[in-house]
């Protein structure tokens, strides 16, 4: 079963994430197709990116520069597919969750997977721009981005008592983006079996060795 992470990009005190996270929790967990991991980065105090080619140690094994950012990347490696939630912060993604994907580093954890963005703010927008930069930040990284996202505008008026969206626009587009997450995963969990490309990163690295250069 297709393996989907959501990470939550917030850390403050009283975020308005929470309603969001336990409404898009429930439906993946419902959709059938997944086996559901919250990576909440209130449990992932990661350092600041600091990564070299100096602190991984061995490029096969790397230790990093703290046990936290290497247990990230294990953890991340662990997924097929990715719903991240982001609040909107000056028109882009939160600072804690760039750095979050950041930390990523060496291990090439997100690549050739399948991400799907889940934005929100208080305004009408809800959080469009931040899910275009992270299309953009997703293109690096190798991942799959779908056209598909879900935008839950006017946060604090999205969501009833009951913890279900007002807007009954929202649960379509959650539950489209949960069906795309699923065919893009099954069909890119069947490529990396097939096998696939190393990194074109070390490619080019292998490829510039052999001339000399």
């Amino acid at each position: 079963m297709t393996k989907l992470q959501i990470i939550v990009g917030s850390t403050r005190e009283g975020r308005a994430a929470q309603p969001v996270l336990e409404w898009i929790t429930r439906r993946a967990e419902a959709h059938g197709a997944f086996e559901v991991e919250v990576l909440d980065l209130r449990d992932w105090p990661l350092p600041m990116f600091q990564e070299t080619l100096a602190t991984i140690g061995d490029r096969m094994n790397p230790t990093y520069s703290e046990p936290i950012v290497k247990a990230w990347n294990e953890k991340i490696t662990e997924g097929d597919a990715f719903l991240f939630l982001t609040p909107e912060y000056n028109h882009s993604i939160s600072g804690v969750l760039k750095n979050a994907i950041d930390n990523v580093f060496i291990s090439f954890g997100f690549r050739n997977k399948v991400m799907a963005g889940v934005s929100y703010s208080g305004s009408a927008v809800g959080g469009a721009r931040a899910i275009e930069h992270l299309a953009g930040i997703a293109v690096e990284l190798e991942l799959v981005t779908l056209k598909q996202s879900v935008i839950v505008s006017k946060v604090h008026q999205a969501f009833d008592e009951a913890g279900e969206p007002t807007d009954p626009t929202s649960d379509i587009a959650l539950q489209i983006t949960l069906d795309d997450l699923a065919w893009w995963s099954t069909a890119l969990e069947a490529a990396r079996a097939a096998g696939a490309l190393p990194p074109g990163i070390r490619r080019m690295r292998d490829a510039l060795e052999a001339l000399g250069t």
